[in-house]
């Protein structure tokens, strides 16, 4: 199926739910690229949504036709809910340049794009932030979900690929090169260097993917993880697999010392996964914070995209 809605009713109550932020004219535009799916949306200036909509990225095409597609898709949007586009926001995967994309792997030519230049040749609008994937989740989580008055707060990305974000008095650890919280490069098995060692390769729905399809089971990680509910080899080999996150995922907690975990992401949706994680962590930390689902685990990344584009909007301009 090309499109499919985003849950607009439960973003809408989250997306406007901050009453004492600055209420931008005209219309807001978000875009959340992922490795296995996009989402467009449209907001009013108080960050409201007012129509969004969700596509497959189709990975295996390559980069430029999922772009073309997402500001097709954009432009669609913008024409329902009329009104003058005054900022967007854009999630990406990986470290972002003003002259491309670094650590995006998912999508063959991801690292030659120039995401904000597109947004703004195609809709004439100089206001465009754009920013890794994971850490627009977290402003999200910030701003409107689980670590409101949360500090400091950990979100951990559970999707096509596996990140962290760091959050601390009210902002996204970014990192002295963007790359805060790649934690899916982290060395993980037997070996040191090379794509095998990557923790990503072990656990991330990409990894769970190419699992299930090991067991003959059709329908991915989420299969893989409904098969897990009962002993058996399935349940032995995803708990295999969750050791190794779990592992990186106590550093850095005892890294930082959150007080919450905000778990968005596919895969995070397994309450069987969150189950065995929280397990894991309880066992050997000796603080241990709470770890929650996000209220929007899906669309995480797409409100924060919406967020970014208000916060640029509402800004003072500079003298």
């Amino acid at each position: 199926m090309e499109s499919g809605a985003v849950d607009l009713d439960a973003a809408r109550r989250v997306s406007g739910s901050t009453p004492d932020a600055g209420v931008a004219p005209g219309r807001l535009l978000g875009i959340d690229f992922g490795g296995t799916k996009m989402a467009v949306g449209v907001a009013d200036g108080s960050g409201r949504l007012l129509a969004a909509e969700r596509i497959a990225t189709q990975a295996d095409r390559g980069a430029r036709q999922a772009l073309d597609r997402a500001l097709d898709l954009a432009g669609k949007l913008l024409g329902r809910t009329g009104g003058r586009l005054a900022a967007a926001g854009i999630a990406s995967p990986g470290v972002i340049r003003p002259d491309g994309i670094d650590l995006a792997p998912n999508v063959p030519g991801w690292e030659r794009l120039r995401l904000a230049d597109a947004v703004r040749d195609r809709f004439g609008v100089a206001e465009v932030a754009v920013a890794n994937d994971l850490n627009a989740a977290a402003l999200a989580e910030l701003r409107l979900g689980l670590l409101q008055d949360v500090d400091p707060g950990l979100v951990v990305g559970l999707g096509t690929g596996v990140a962290a974000a760091v959050t601390t008095r009210g902002t996204v650890l970014s990192g002295q090169g963007g790359a805060a919280g790649e934690i899916g490069y982290a060395v993980t098995g037997a070996g040191w260097s090379g794509p095998e060692s990557m923790l990503e390769r072990v656990f991330s729905g990409g990894a769970l993917d190419r699992l299930a399809a090991t067991f003959g089971l059709t329908g991915g990680a989420a299969a893989l993880c409904a098969e897990a509910a009962t002993p058996g080899p399935a349940r032995e080999a995803l708990c295999d697999r969750l050791d190794e996150l779990a592992r990186h995922l106590v550093t850095c907690c005892l890294l930082i010392d959150p007080r919450r975990v905000v778990l968005v992401g596919g895969v995070a949706g397994s309450p069987l996964v969150r189950e065995l994680l929280a397990e894991r962590l309880a066992e050997v930390l000796p603080y241990r914070p709470e770890i929650v689902l996000s209220g929007f685990p899906d669309d995480a990344a797409l409100l924060g995209a919406v967020t970014m584009a208000g916060e640029l909007a509402s800004a003072p301009e500079q003298v």
